[in-house]
């Protein structure tokens, strides 16, 4: 039966999403049951095509990217895959009909890390994280707002500056295996081989201003919503803080993180925040 295909598809989802980003996969799970599924899918496609890119460095990954998107666009043509992933991907997809230039923009700033290693200009920078993290943002928005256009619109710029804010904080924290292992500079103007306190707090406060941008509308966001993304809203700034406070060096020989005593401690007062309506 198809519709055990389907249920198969969306634990592949899942399984991904816990696999991959533990911090993700929690605050997923404060969603509402009634989406919590869908941003798995929508998290599984975009973490296959980010693996494509970033660590399949024993194969060809042009072809393996190419045949990827190939796939992508039958699976929303046809409304199934073989690809599991895929297949629970356009589910979502067709579902709260996410528009096709949000996952085409997407695709496009995968493809730019197959070749592109530096980004010289703000513009350059800024059409990567729009690809990359806006639209990511974008797509699960879709999902928050159940199909609501008036609510989408109200909340897409808020839900751009998280997607940002969560890319770029990636971006400083994975300096090391970025700039060392990839060979990509993703920062404008900035010479990572050389990170000083300066450069840091110009990063640090571009991601201050987006976290700002995006705190006015996690306040906005449906009551299924809200929760869960305030919970990953709120690791994230943890994490930026602990990179603020962290000297460049460091940052730049090892992976910050937060440890998970931390997380449980952040997922409380979230929870305790959230009950007593303080957000």
């Amino acid at each position: 039966m198809k519709s055990i295909f389907d249920d198969v598809s969306r634990n592949c989802s899942k399984i991904v999403t816990e696999s991959y980003s533990t911090s993700f996969a929690l605050a997923t799970k404060m969603l509402s049951p009634s989406i919590r599924k869908d941003i798995y899918n929508i998290y599984g496609f975009v973490r296959f095509a980010d693996e494509i890119v970033d660590t399949f460095h024993d194969f060809n990954k042009e072809e393996l990217f190419n045949n990827f998107e190939k796939d992508m666009v039958l699976a929303l043509e046809h409304k199934i895959s073989l690809n599991p992933i895929l297949n629970s991907f356009q589910q979502t997809y067709h579902k709260y009909d996410i528009p096709y230039h949000l996952v085409d923009a997407f695709m496009k700033s995968m493809r730019m890390d197959l070749t592109k290693k530096e980004y010289e200009s703000f513009d350059e920078y800024r059409e990567y994280i729009y690809g990359s993290a806006d639209v990511v943002g974008l797509m699960c928005l879709c999902v928050f707002v159940k199909g609501d256009r008036a609510k989408y619109e109200a909340l897409k710029e808020s839900a751009m500056a998280l997607g940002s804010a969560f890319q770029k904080v990636n971006f400083l924290r994975d300096l090391k295996a970025d700039f060392e292992d990839l060979e990509r500079t993703y920062f404008p103007n900035t010479n990572l081989s050389e990170l000083d306190e300066v450069s840091k707090k110009r990063i640090v406060d571009e991601i201050r201003a987006d976290f700002a941008l995006a705190y006015s509308g996690i306040l906005k966001l449906p009551k299924d919503a809200k929760f869960g993304v305030y919970t990953a809203y709120r690791y994230y700034k943890k994490l930026l803080q602990k990179l603020q406070s962290t000297p460049p060096l460091e940052i730049k020989n090892t992976r910050i993180r937060v440890p998970d005593y931390q997380k449980l401690g952040l997922l409380a007062q979230s929870y305790v925040n959230y009950k007593l309506q303080l957000l």
